[in-house]
């Protein structure tokens, strides 16, 4: 494929959009080739020697071949399939093992940029991601290519969408990992089924974990690695957003709604309510169009 790289501009609209593109590009670095090639602007072009420092975040999917990359954690191999993800203000350096490598990249930034990169998944000090190869994500890197190439209007704010799917991707393949063709995946789908079917009973998660044959602490912790929660508030979450519905939707008091969804007393049923939306069930139900 043939190298390509472009910059972009952005207007005070795409900023206060709040992630924006500033580079986007692919690269073949073939055997013995300089890198990085050149024709890049002084700030992003870099050294071996003195690294660089960018004022943006930047992934860089590495698609074939393997290189190093140096922060001040250390160094790191970086084997094929890997994500490179650089931090504002991060020094670092990386560069192709001598048998060249195939990258694809971008540069963005953003205050909803820094909101996402606060999630504990994303660490300045693992400076990459092994993803393998994903046909999706490689396909929303060459979307984004395409569309700043083309610079229709509108192309920053469809590229901000595709660069939370890249980053919700990885995610998405790391955290399958663990849990893809084994049977611990099939376990906990069949308990959100469980779980969903009985919406209005007290559900005793021990008791499930035996009904499915799995132990009680293996079954918890495996169940809040795959949803992001434990059984017990997965199981709460579901109530709280049925309640919701019956509130806005139904002519059933608060009362009926509470026993309807198996809470011990409307008194349990509306304290739990506040603590997980902010105001009690009657201000829900009587309060402005926008609920919580």
């Amino acid at each position: 494929m043939e190298n390509f790289f472009k910059y972009t501009t952005t207007s005070n609209e795409d900023r206060k959009w709040g992630l924006y593109l500033n580079v986007a590009g692919y690269a073949h670095i073939l055997p013995g080739q300089p890198y990085p090639p050149p024709g890049h602007p002084a700030g992003y072009n870099f050294s071996w020697e003195n690294g660089r420092i960018l004022h943006e975040f930047q992934l860089n999917y590495i698609t074939r071949g393997e290189g190093l990359i140096e922060t001040k954690e250390g160094e790191f191999l970086v084997p094929e399939g890997s994500v490179i993800i650089i931090f504002p203000g991060q020094w670092h350096r990386y560069k192709p093992l001598t048998s060249g490598w195939k990258e694809h990249y971008i540069g963005f930034n953003g205050f909803y940029a820094k909101h996402i990169f606060e999630n504990e998944f994303f660490s300045a000090k693992q400076p990459f991601i092994q993803v393998g190869y994903n046909e999706k994500l490689l396909q929303n890197f060459h979307e984004i290519f395409h569309l700043i190439s083309t610079e229709k209007t509108g192309y920053q704010q469809i590229c901000s969408g595709l660069v939370v799917y890249l980053l919700s991707t990885i995610i998405s393949i790391k955290k399958n990992e663990n849990f893809e063709g084994k049977q611990i995946e099939q376990t906990i789908q069949r308990a959100c089924l469980l779980i969903r079917e009985n919406i209005d009973q007290n559900i005793n998660i021990q008791k499930l974990a035996r009904d499915l044959n799995i132990d009680y602490s293996l079954f918890r912790k495996m169940f809040k690695v795959y949803t992001g929660i434990s059984p017990g508030q997965y199981h709460l979450s579901l109530r709280i957003r049925q309640a919701k519905d019956l509130l806005i939707n139904t002519d059933l008091s608060i009362k009926e709604i509470s026993y309807r969804l198996g809470f011990e007393s409307i008194y349990y049923f509306s304290r739990v309510f506040k603590s997980k939306t902010g105001i009690n069930p009657t201000e829900y139900k009587n309060g402005p169009a926008e609920k919580p």
